[in-house]
């Protein structure tokens, strides 16, 4: 989805917590090539530092929003008004377009080309999700090194990492290393302690 794309655009060192390896993805150009044209936005757009403050802004305003839907506290009027002026910034129209199979569709096409119309965008893929999909499967990964943000698509809802092949096997290592340890300092304490 869009809007979790972009909120994941702070990419974290996931494996060691170690903060100095964190980046901002916002300020990688190759990156946000690929990440436009992933989402068929405009491409070819460098932000300016007016832009990437807005964006930043934005990507800060949606991970509150995601940290209180995880708290299960939805959006109050005011945030969804907030998600309303965003969207304001990139008018799209109506129109039928056809598809590689020739089946006719009603699409909105965006009319802008900057990053007022990115910004739209996304605001629109995060309100689209507030309304159609449960708040309950919105989740932030229990790795706290990593904190990404995903959608919990499991049938029984039980998701608790981004992905269980990287956060969750190291997690899993991590409380087997902290029982061993726990186990081993048990194991050898001094006699006085242990009485």
């Amino acid at each position: 989805m869009l809007w979790d794309d972009f909120v994941n655009s702070y990419w974290r060192d996931w494996r060691t917590g170690d903060r100095s390896k964190d980046r901002d993805k916002l300020e990688d150009q190759e990156w946000l090539d690929k990440w436009l044209k992933k989402h068929a936005l405009p491409e070819g757009l460098i932000p300016d530092e007016s832009e990437l403050e807005q964006l930043r802004e934005l990507r800060s305003w949606l991970w509150e929003r995601i940290q209180e839907i995880v708290m299960e506290q939805r959006p109050d009027k005011m945030q969804l008004e907030a998600l309303n002026r965003y969207m304001l910034r990139g008018p799209v129209i109506r129109q039928i377009v056809w598809d590689n199979g020739q089946q006719a569709a009603i699409k909105l096409l965006p009319q802008g080309s900057g990053w007022d119309q990115v910004m739209a965008e996304i605001a629109a893929s995060f309100a689209e999700a507030l309304l159609e999909k449960e708040a309950s499967r919105f989740r932030i990964c229990e790795n706290p090194d990593c904190l990404w943000v995903y959608y919990d698509d499991t049938r029984n809802r039980s998701k608790r990492y981004c992905d269980d092949k990287a956060c969750g096997n190291l997690m899993k290592v991590r409380r087997f290393r902290a029982r061993k340890k726990a186990e081993h300092e048990m194991n050898h304490a001094p006699e006085d302690e242990a009485e």
